[in-house]
């Protein structure tokens, strides 16, 4: 199978957004500072390795459908969803929030061009389906970091609705 252009630029625009959140992960693996630190620094090498293969993972399909991935330098930062990271060291509640709303966007833009790729390409949407799954566990686990536990309340309890333990066990 050879890509369409618009196969191409689809997998093209995540690929982009893929090698961004590597970097942007590893500058925020050696500017964090603050409370928890270790566990942050340890969670963003999990996010970096995996962004990693996933951007790997995603070149070597295009290149099997004929397609050009471009993961220059200048590519990247202009094509790519992510904001910029800022420079300097940064507070570990604040790196914890900023690298939530990368893995938001990467997200989102797998998102914004799944369809289209499966329309053309189901095993590429498969690959990228993937891709999100892990990516918003990631933005779970690290977005928890900052949360505080919910309130129980009649109308928002704090665990799923459903049967009751006491209906299980009687």
């Amino acid at each position: 199978m050879k890509a369409s252009a618009e196969l191409g630029g689809n997998l093209q625009s995540v690929l982009v957004d893929l090698i961004e959140l590597h970097v942007q992960g590893k500058q925020a693996h050696w500017s964090v500072v603050g409370h928890n630190f270790r566990d942050l620094h340890l969670q963003l090498d999990e996010i970096i390795d995996d962004a990693r293969i996933f951007s790997d993972e995603l070149a070597e399909r295009m290149r099997a459908l004929d397609a050009l991935p471009d993961g220059r330098t200048e590519t990247v930062a202009k094509d790519t969803h992510l904001p910029k990271f800022p420079a300097g060291e940064v507070d570990t509640a604040e790196t914890v929030v900023m690298i939530t709303e990368r893995l938001d966007a990467t997200v989102k833009n797998i998102r914004k061009v799944h369809v289209a790729v499966d329309d053309e390409d189901p095993t590429s949407a498969d690959i990228l389906h993937g891709f999100i799954e892990k990516l918003e566990q990631y933005a779970w686990m690290v977005s928890a970091e900052n949360r505080l536990p919910r309130k129980a309340t009649a109308k928002s309890p704090t665990r799923p609705s459903g049967r009751a333990l006491s209906d299980v066990t009687d």
